[in-house]
């Protein structure tokens, strides 16, 4: 009997405890779904508004002037006397450096003499020829001497022949000393000092580095493969460099080329962007920072990007896949406004995108509609997530 009453007591305790622990877990949830908040607090919306977006492409290049030569030597020989130096203004043929003229002075007279000595040859064998044909005529010599005569005359011809151009060769090298520019420009860069030994051989030494003009610059800059399609010759360009970070300068496009350079599975394109230079602000080697204007729009209905890219979790859960395939076909994208109380997903072609908005292009959207951008309080009272409370039993 004693035990039967301890089971029944036992039995009245665990059912007052379930009792209590039903009775407040029916209360907690009552007052959660009490206290949750409304979805105009849950989510955070902002109203559309028409207006023009512009799609740019961005990437950084060098500043370069549009010709620059380098000016090397064609002889070899010691720098006598420097002309110029950097920043030095220039003009065609004008004198940038003098080697030593000794060894090539030396040459060319010694090639002047020869061709004295093949004059002097020739002017003998001129006269040997004209007497053997007198003796010819008068039968004192054989016909074989007279060809030989003749032949004596026409290898002092050459002979002399030979000596002038060797000696035009000389007197060349010898100009070549004094090292000219070939176009009129700016110094940009000196690579020789007065003594320094300078050779010339297969590969030319750069001597100086001149910018034909400085008020004519481009831009060398690579695109990569995902952006260089919308890129055409004469598009507008916008860039900016690190010596005026508050300054924006105007561009255009002069040339995109074909030839692909790829680096690690990259593959991008030069780009060429022509600069007017008038002030000469902008210096040869500067980094620029280039945007390329390749689509506008005025005047159409922008969403927010924060809007496009808002999926709830549940959502997201069961239409990820889906949405994920409709963005690989450009089909478009999804958007939610709250409507009844609840949230509802509307589908939109987009168009062009300037990162912040994208634009519309068709869709059940206008303006002053109000779009869900963020949420604010994440799952709290919609019974999408289990309450983190838990009862155990003992």
């Amino acid at each position: 009997m004693m035990t039967m009453n301890l089971r029944h007591l036992l039995w009245n305790k665990t059912t007052l405890i379930l009792t209590l622990i039903g009775l407040g877990a029916g209360g907690y949830f009552y007052w959660q779904k009490a206290h949750a908040p409304s979805l105009e607090e849950r989510y955070k919306t902002q109203v559309l508004e028409t207006g023009d977006v512009t799609q740019t492409v961005s990437a950084n290049g060098t500043l370069n002037p549009v010709v620059l030569v380098n000016v090397g030597t064609q002889v070899s020989g010691t720098v006598k006397k420097l002309h110029v130096d950097f920043n030095d203004k220039v003009s065609q043929g004008q004198p940038l450096v003098e080697l030593d003229p000794s060894l090539f002075q030396a040459q060319a007279a010694q090639s002047e003499a020869s061709v004295s000595s093949a004059q002097a040859s020739l002017e003998l064998a001129q006269a040997n020829e004209a007497r053997m044909r007198n003796l010819f005529k008068q039968e004192y010599i054989s016909r074989q001497e007279l060809d030989q005569s003749v032949q004596a005359l026409k290898s002092a011809r050459a002979q002399l022949a030979l000596a002038r151009a060797q000696n035009l060769k000389d007197r060349t090298n010898l100009a070549y000393t004094v090292i000219r520019s070939p176009v009129s420009g700016v110094v940009v860069s000196r690579e020789v000092d007065t003594g320094q030994t300078v050779a010339a051989s297969f590969q030319t030494p750069t001597l100086f580095k001149i910018a034909q003009d400085l008020s004519k610059m481009q831009i060398n800059s690579s695109f990569a493969e995902a952006d260089v399609g919308g890129i055409q010759v004469g598009q507008p360009v916008r860039f900016t460099v690190d010596a005026f970070p508050n300054r924006t300068f105007k561009a255009v496009v002069r040339q995109r080329r074909i030839n692909p350079t790829t680096q690690q599975n990259v593959v991008t394109y030069d780009v060429v962007v022509a600069v007017d230079n008038p002030e000469q602000v902008l210096m040869p080697g500067m980094t620029a920072y280039v945007n390329i204007t390749v689509a506008q729009r005025k005047n159409v209905l922008l969403v927010p990007n924060a809007a496009l890219r808002f999926k709830p979790a549940d959502a997201a859960a069961k239409n990820g896949k889906a949405r994920k395939e409709e963005r690989k076909k450009g089909a478009g994208a999804t958007v939610y406004v709250l409507e009844n109380d609840k949230l509802k997903p509307i589908s939109i072609a987009t168009g062009i995108t300037d990162n912040k908005f994208t634009e519309v292009t068709s869709g059940n959207l206008k303006a002053g509609d109000a779009v869900v951008v963020e949420e604010t309080t994440a799952n709290q009272g919609n019974g999408s997530t289990p309450s983190t409370m838990r009862m155990r039993m003992f």
